[in-house]
C-alpha cells in the first residue's frame, strides 16, 4: 500500500542538501512505514536555515515532494494561495495516481480548495486529519470554511477530542508522539521521580502570550515565597522572547530560555522537571507536549482548552483550571509547590493509561483497524 500525505508542514534543506522537516510530523511519518510500503509527503520547502527541532526522514521509502510555500496572514498571502492553487492541484493530482490512499492534514490555507477538489474529483480512498480545535467557537474564516466542509464529508475525518453529536465518520484520534521505547523509559523515570526540596517547572512550545508564557513568568514573579522553586525551563522560540526575558529578571528566580531544542534534548528537560506548565488560551487540539511531559514524570498544570480537559482531569492526573487568568495559574502553582510527596507519586501513577494513547504503535493500529479497513 502507498500513501500520499498533503500538508503545510515546513521543510528545509541543510548545508549538505538533506531535506528535514518539522520534527513532530516527520517522526509520525517515519513510523507510518510500519503500515505503508511507501509514503509521499507533499509539503512546503522554505529557503532558510532549519530549526533545531527539524528532523530527517529515516527511509528512502518516504518521498518528499515540494509544493509552493504559501500561507500566512494578510490579503496578499491569501491571494497568493489562490494564485498557486492550480500548480498545487496539479502536483497533488500527479502524485495521487501513484498511491492507494491519501491523507490531507487540515486546517491549512490550501485546504480551502483541496478539500472540495479531493471530495469531488478524486476516487482514491483517503481521510482528513483536523489537528486544530474542532469545537472552536469563533475560528478564522478559512478554518470555519474547512470545518464546515469536513462536517459534510463522507470520508473519514480524524479530530481531537470527543464531542456531542459526533458523526460516525468523525473519529476521535490521538496525535502520536511517543515510541514504545519512550514509554518503557518513561515508566522507569516516573517510578524514580519524586518531589525534592526544590521543584523545577518547564514549558515547551511557541514563546508567545497566547501560549501563556507571560502568565507563567508573572505567576512566579507574584509568589511571596519562592524558596521551593528550582529552575523554570522555557523551551521554544518566538518573536516576544526579548520581552519575556526582560520580565523574567524581576525576581531572584532561575528562568532558563533554551530556544528550540532537538527532540532528545527536550526529553532531557522533562526528565529533570517535576511540573509541566501550559496555561494556553490558543486554539489548541490536544498539544502533544502534554503527553510527552507526562510520560517523563511531569505533573501537568494546564488550561481546559479544546480537548485538553478530555484527557487531563483536575486532581486525577493533573491540575486543570477553566479560566486562563493570572490568579488561577498562581493558585495551581502554589498547589503544586505544596503537594505532599505521596500525593505527587499517586498522580504520577495514573499517567500510564493516558500516555499510551499517544504512541505511534497505538496510532498505527487504529489507522489499520478503523480507517484502512473501511
Amino acid at each position: 500500500m502507498k500513501l500520499a500525505i498533503i500538508s503545510h508542514t515546513e521543510h528545509y534543506k541543510t548545508a549538505d542538501n538533506q531535506i528535514v522537516g518539522w520534527g513532530a510530523t516527520v517522526s509520525e511519518i517515519n513510523y507510518l512505514l510500519e503500515i505503508f510500503d511507501e509514503v509521499y509527503h507533499l509539503a512546503m520547502l522554505y529557503n532558510q536555515p532549519p530549526p533545531a527541532s527539524a528532523l530527517p526522514y529515516t527511509s528512502n521509502r518516504i518521498h518528499f515532494i515540494s509544493i509552493p510555500a504559501v500561507g500566512g496572514r494578510g490579503v496578499y498571502n491569501k491571494l497568493r494561495i489562490l494564485w498557486q492553487s492550480p500548480k498545487i492541484i496539479g502536483i497533488v493530482s500527479k502524485t495521487l495516481k501513484k498511491v492507494d490512499f491519501f491523507q490531507l492534514r487540515t486546517p491549512t490555507g490550501i485546504g480551502v480548495f483541496l478539500i472540495p477538489y479531493l471530495t469531488l474529483c478524486i476516487k482514491n480512498k483517503g481521510w482528513y486529519k483536523y489537528a486544530g480545535n474542532w469545537n472552536q467557537e469563533q475560528p478564522p474564516l478559512g478554518y470555519r470554511i474547512q470545518r464546515w466542509m469536513l462536517k459534510h464529508q463522507n470520508r473519514t475525518v480524524t479530530i481531537n477530542g470527543m464531542w456531542p453529536n459526533q458523526p460516525k465518520n468523525h473519529l476521535s484520534f490521538e496525535n502520536p508522539c511517543l515510541s514504545n521505547a519512550d514509554i518503557n523509559l518513561g515508566k522507569q523515570i516516573r517510578q524514580d521521580k519524586g518531589l525534592k526540596d526544590k521543584i523545577s517547572f518547564c514549558f515547551v512550545g511557541r514563546l508567545e502570550k497566547e501560549k501563556g508564557v507571560e502568565l507563567i513568568i508573572n505567576a512566579f514573579n507574584s509568589l511571596k515565597d519562592v524558596s521551593r522553586i528550582g529552575t523554570v525551563h522555557l523551551v521554544g522560540e518566538g518573536q516576544g522572547i526579548n520581552y519575556f526575558k526582560s520580565i523574567a529578571n524581576q525576581r531572584d528566580i532561575k528562568f532558563m530560555f533554551h530556544g528550540a531544542l532537538p527532540r532528545g534534548e527536550v526529553f532531557e528537560i522533562y526528565k529533570k522537571s517535576e511540573v509541566f506548565l501550559l496555561p494556553t488560551s490558543a486554539s489548541e487540539g490536544f498539544p502533544k507536549v502534554i503527553a510527552e511531559a507526562m510520560n517523563f514524570g511531569c505533573l501537568p498544570i494546564v488550561s481546559n482548552v479544546s480537548a485538553i480537559g478530555h484527557y487531563i482531569k483536575n486532581r486525577e492526573n493533573g491540575l486543570v483550571f477553566e479560566n486562563v487568568t493570572l490568579e488561577n495559574l498562581i493558585f495551581k502553582t502554589k498547589m503544586a509547590l505544596n503537594l505532599e510527596h505521596t500525593e505527587y507519586k499517586k498522580l504520577l501513577g495514573t499517567f500510564e493509561e493516558t500516555v499510551c494513547k499517544f504512541t505511534f504503535s497505538h496510532y498505527n493500529s487504529r489507522i489499520k483497524q478503523e480507517i484502512l479497513k473501511q
